[in-house]
């Protein structure tokens, strides 16, 4: 049994109560359009197995309705991102599109989705513009904007006293965008970011740019950057002697998922995400022993966003008794809920964005333990957006 709130009331989720909604209505045909190979690779499973994993919960329907997957791998590739969104739309007739990792694949997601009026639930790629000028009724999120974590980071950096940082980022919108929410609550907190260095998205050759933050010597380094990147950043980095004198803080990404490949290089650095591996509430102890059961694997954010994308498609669907096509009442019922996530309850904004804490971690072991709130119910700016 499930409980999902919309506002002060709470609706009983059985399999009897999806027969109701039921309405003989044909198998949904969900587009999952993720990374399956590359860099992202095992984000792209994580989000996957995240969603399936709600939707075997409710005994493999929502609202009654039978559920098909269509998978599309996107490769992170922006360039192929316009076809396999239009694909899955148009010769495969999904009904609701998952997607994605890559913010640059996502921003061509958002703009066919806005066209079309297809349903869209991104389940990581935080990219502004689609909580801002992109903001549409048909377009969820069920992850973060890039300046969040980025943001709580930087108001952390600050109050511990650091007042010269640098930032390392790939030149792309996820970085850019992430680098800057770090500047914005760094500065905010009487800091200041002396250099943002950048290099081509996935390039993972840093020794020149190490070098240079060596020679400026900051006090503090804020970097992002996600999967196999991720992974070899933070060796390299332990690998120059840098994390001795100079600390490296990130967003969660920099550590989640990457903490096998890491090892020692990256045991007791600092990071803000809203997720992490020690919670120890109820509910996320239930999810993390059902998605280990399933899976013989741990979860993390990126399945806890897959997990919570579902669970946003279902409070819509239930609203509409399975009739997706209705968007003002799914929407009406998704800014109404209160998501019952095994990160923690999160509301979602007007613009579409998760309104939520994001949590100080530390590595330890193999775990980002949570040690304390960085900020507090942290709502993007949703700059832009005009729905």
């Amino acid at each position: 049994m499930k409980w999902i709130k919309f506002g002060a009331t709470a609706v009983v989720l059985t399999l009897s109560t999806q027969v109701i909604h039921a309405q003989n209505l044909p198998p949904l045909k969900v587009g999952m359009m993720l990374p399956y190979s590359g860099t992202f690779a095992a984000l792209g499973n994580a989000i996957d197995n995240g969603f399936q994993l709600y939707v075997k919960e409710l005994g493999g329907k929502i609202a009654g309705r039978e559920i098909t997957y269509v998978r599309v791998d996107d490769e992170s590739e922006p360039s192929k991102a316009t076809d396999n969104i239009n694909k899955l739309i148009k010769r495969d007739n999904v009904d609701v599109v998952i997607g994605t990792v890559h913010s640059g694949v996502a921003m061509a997601m958002a703009k066919v989705a806005k066209d079309t009026g297809t349903m869209l639930i991104i389940p990581n790629a935080g990219a502004n513009a689609i909580t801002g000028p992109l903001c549409a009724k048909n377009i969820f999120r069920s992850s973060f904007t890039n300046g969040q974590p980025g943001y709580a980071m930087g108001e952390v950096a600050a109050k511990k006293g650091y007042k010269t940082a640098m930032t390392i980022t790939w030149n792309y919108a996820a970085g850019e965008e992430s680098v800057k929410g770090f500047q914005e609550g760094f500065e905010k907190g009487g800091g200041k970011v002396n250099k943002m260095l950048t290099l081509p998205f996935p390039g993972v050759e840093f020794q020149a740019l190490l070098t240079e933050v060596a020679a400026a010597k900051p006090d503090i380094v804020y970097s992002f950057f996600a999967g196999g990147g991720a992974v070899k950043f933070v060796k390299d980095y332990a690998a120059a002697g840098l994390n001795k004198s100079i600390p490296l803080v990130g967003p969660g990404f920099l550590t989640d998922g990457t903490l096998e490949g890491q090892g020692e290089a990256a045991q007791g650095m600092l990071t803000s995400l809203h997720y992490g591996d020690n919670l120890n509430t109820k509910r996320d102890n239930e999810f993390r022993l059902a998605y280990a059961k399933q899976f013989k694997l741990q979860p993390d954010v990126y399945a806890v966003q897959g997990y919570d994308a579902a669970q946003m498609l279902t409070i819509g669907l239930l609203a509409t008794k399975g009739d997706i096509s209705k968007k003002d009442e799914f929407e009406k019922a998704v800014v109404a809920a209160k998501v019952d996530s095994p990160r923690g309850p999160f509301t979602i904004s007007k613009a579409h964005n998760p309104i939520q804490d994001f949590y100080l971690r530390q590595v330890v072991g193999k775990e980002n333990k949570v040690i304390g709130i960085a900020s507090k119910s942290l709502a993007d700016s949703a700059r832009g957006c005009n729905m």
